[in-house]
């Protein structure tokens, strides 16, 4: 890889590696420049007039995904704190879009990666990372993904990125257009500014917990629920404020859910959490993209269920207000899964039901009726999350 080139003359000569982690900062700073804000789409529901509902669409950043500024963080942050240098090689524990965008940046600043993935990703996967120069290490048994990413960063002498520990800390939860800064500021001038609530699904846990500060930080009375999915740890997390809770099956829903309570989710900044079936998922998926008139993917039909959930309750109250969730990616990437009715045959998931439920909703207003595991936050506080390091 060619290495950056520098913007001024290094008096200290080439010994002095700072020039070098300068010019790569610079370099990402200037992506977020380049690339304008992500769009706040109102979808317009009249069935449920006086309840404004917005989309976050986060599929349009370069790399087609919300985790596109997870990984814009993660560099900055392993540059700053003096883990990578010229030529590290940076390693990462992911088999989905963390992964894409990693690599993205990292051929961006000249520096190797590395993607330690499950030997059964998808052939779409690959290519994606590989288009950006990144290397794909397959492993057989997906439960030593951590332990494998690890050891590869010591044989290679690199930086093990470790998305599920540092996300939430290293975006920047007070401000500097973070995500949640970004909705309050283009929501400014709509009917209902400040939303009621706003809804996030759980994959580290990194937004939730950058949206659950940003709110306590600026005092706004909106709420935040996370949305988990069928197979995950977090509800369980969430519900008995023990972190030590489990999942023996992989999440089906690509980008969220975990089989562990990751280090980077804060329960404590969460008011609510819902699990989300996964045939609901798909179903609230397929509704969504018919809405928008192009696809979606399944992470954001976990969100948008639990949005309709909450339009359903604020309904049958006679309030008005807003929601805001999250168009997480594109459902482009998702042709052969989830959009694939064989695919979801093969996994025993019925959409039909749910779609008929949800669909009647949004077109009548009536409550919508779907058996969903729901708790609020029964104190408000739960034990700190790892110190950062």
């Amino acid at each position: 890889m060619e290495p950056l080139p520098f913007r001024h003359s290094n008096p200290a000569g080439p010994a002095y590696r700072r020039g070098w982690v300068d010019e790569a900062v610079a370099a990402i700073e200037a992506d977020q420049c380049r690339t304008a804000d992500t769009h706040l789409i109102r979808l317009i529901v009249p069935a449920l007039s006086g309840i404004d509902i917005y989309l976050k669409d986060e599929s349009t950043h370069p790399t087609g995904s919300l985790k596109h500024r997870l990984a814009r963080s993660l560099f900055l942050y392993a540059l700053c704190n003096g883990q990578i240098a010229e030529g590290t090689p940076v390693i990462e524990a992911s088999s989905g879009s963390t992964a894409v965008s990693e690599a993205y940046f990292a051929e961006m600043i000249g520096v190797p990666f590395y993607a330690v993935m499950p030997r059964t990703t998808s052939a779409e996967k690959i290519a994606a990372i590989e288009h950006y120069g990144g290397n794909c290490h397959l492993i057989d048994d997906g439960r030593a993904l951590y332990a494998e990413a690890a050891a590869l960063a010591a044989r290679l002498n690199g930086h093990y990125m470790d998305q599920f520990t540092f996300a939430e800390r290293a975006t920047d939860w007070r401000g500097n257009n973070n995500i949640a800064e970004s909705i309050f500021s283009q929501l400014q001038g709509e009917p209902r500014p400040l939303p009621d609530w706003i809804v996030m699904g759980a994959g580290t846990g990194g937004t939730s917990a950058t949206i659950g500060r940003y709110l306590r930080y600026r005092q706004y009375p909106t709420r935040l629920c996370v949305a988990d999915v069928e197979h995950s740890a977090f509800f369980d997390c969430f519900r008995s404020q023990d972190r030590s809770h489990v999942c023996d099956h992989p999440s089906l829903i690509e980008g969220v859910g975990r089989p562990r309570c990751e280090p980077s989710f804060v329960p404590g900044v969460v008011d609510r959490m819902m699990k989300i079936p996964d045939a609901a998922t798909i179903a609230a998926m397929n509704v969504l993209s018919r809405r928008l008139r192009r696809p979606v993917g399944g992470s954001t039909g976990t969100n948008f269920l639990a949005l309709c959930r909450l339009a359903s309750e604020m309904r049958q109250a006679n309030a008005m207000g807003s929601l805001v969730t999250l168009i997480c990616d594109s459902g482009e990437r998702y042709r052969q899964t989830y959009y694939e009715p064989e695919w979801l045959k093969a996994r025993g998931l019925d959409p039909a039901p749910f779609e008929a439920i949800l669909s009647s909703f949004l077109a009548t207003g009536e409550p919508l009726t779907l058996a969903i595991d729901d708790v609020a936050n029964p104190q408000g506080a739960f034990d700190a999350p790892v110190p950062p390091q």
